[in-house]
């Protein structure tokens, strides 16, 4: 089996990027685990898990990145992930319809 090249500028560069990029990776990675565990305690099928769990991990990476324009700081994107994993893909949606609305009725 090959083994890695040794490559420093390669691991700094990717480290470098893990961190500016964590509060995102960890609320996509949180909404993901709290989708499969909702589905799985709510007596789910394994297609449903399949499905809903990364839809939420991906809607929650979306999200994470849209925080600065509602003016959120990013560091808050781990507790919306975790809340659109618990919320699900339709209640996720519900809520949204609901918050953007309410922001276009006030303009």
């Amino acid at each position: 089996m090959k083994r890695m090249p040794e490559r420093p500028d390669t691991w700094a560069w990717f480290v470098t990027w893990l961190e500016q990029n964590w509060p995102a990776l960890y609320a996509g990675l949180l909404a993901l685990i709290v989708a499969t565990l909702r589905i799985i305690y709510g007596g789910g099928t394994l297609r449903r898990i399949v499905v809903e769990a990364p839809l939420c991990g991906a809607l929650a990476l979306a999200a994470s990145h849209g925080l600065s324009l509602l003016g959120i700081p990013a560091s808050t994107a781990p507790f919306f992930g975790g809340v659109i994993g618990l919320l699900g893909v339709e209640g996720t949606r519900a809520a949204a319809r609901k918050f953007f609305t309410r922001k276009v009725e006030q303009l």
